[in-house]
């Protein structure tokens, strides 16, 4: 009987944390394979610290390369009544380069991150700064 109650309990959470994914579409990782980069998101609140950089405080979630420690970090949020689209604000982690952006939700699966005006988006490449194009899709993991 012990066991019965502790699967229901499972499942209930999982069903109680499947839903709220489901209404939050933009609390979640999604990648760009391409161009290995990867944009871990929260923007309802601010409870992402950006890896090796704790001391920035949390965030709204930040762009980066697995490989690479420099990210882009979201600093600002507003998400469109519908919730299908979010604009950001910006900047890299060094402070010297910021940028407007849209996300927009496309299916359940695909974002696509559309940079609006500002600097534009850089990553380290082998021995050389990658611009990323102004607009880019991603996967939801």
């Amino acid at each position: 009987m012990n066991s019965f109650r502790t699967f229901l309990v499972i499942v209930i959470v999982n069903v109680i944390v499947c839903s709220a994914n489901a209404e939050q579409p933009f609390k979640c990782i999604v990648t760009n394979k391409e161009y290995n980069v990867f944009l871990r998101l929260n923007l309802y609140e601010e409870t992402i610290p950006i890896p090796g950089q704790e001391i920035l405080g949390n965030t709204f979630g930040y762009l980066k390369k697995p490989t690479d420690s420099r990210v882009w970090i979201i600093t600002g949020v507003d998400i469109s009544k519908d919730g299908k689209k979010a604009n950001l604000e910006m900047v890299n982690d060094y402070g010297s380069e910021d940028l407007n952006a849209e996300l927009i939700i496309s299916n359940d699966s695909t974002y696509i991150l559309r940079q609006l005006e500002g600097s534009t988006i850089k990553v380290a490449g082998k021995s050389k700064w990658i611009k990323l194009p102004k607009e880019l899709k991603f996967i939801k993991n």
